[in-house]
């Protein structure tokens, strides 16, 4: 929310030829990638989160059954270490590793 008598900020969708052949997918045709550009500027800000969060959700779920499929004997605990260790870092796991020994004991 915008400070009061100030219109909220609007987020910047750019247009096709504003972009680099970097800013999108190799996977994704010019023609797809206009469409999509145009469905996201007619969301509301409430419904980009929204779809955002929902796409984030569903890549860190992949990404838990893909762990899941490679140590079937894992428990739940140890696939979400390991999800931790693979996205933030070796570090990060052993230290909620220890934390939660501790926690234990």
């Amino acid at each position: 929310m915008g400070a009061p008598g100030r219109s909220p900020r609007r987020l910047h969708i750019p247009k096709m030829m504003d972009m680099q052949e970097s800013d999108y997918t190799a996977d994704t045709s010019k023609e797809a990638l206009e469409v999509q550009l145009a469905c996201l500027r007619q969301m509301s800000p409430g419904e980009r989160i929204r779809q955002t969060l929902a796409m984030s959700r569903r890549v860190r779920n992949m990404a838990m059954d893909a762990i899941r499929r490679r140590h079937p004997d894992l428990k739940d605990a140890e696939v979400g270490l390991m999800f931790i260790e693979l996205t933030y870092g070796k570090s990060l796991a052993e230290n909620i590793r220890r934390w939660r020994a501790e926690r234990a004991s």
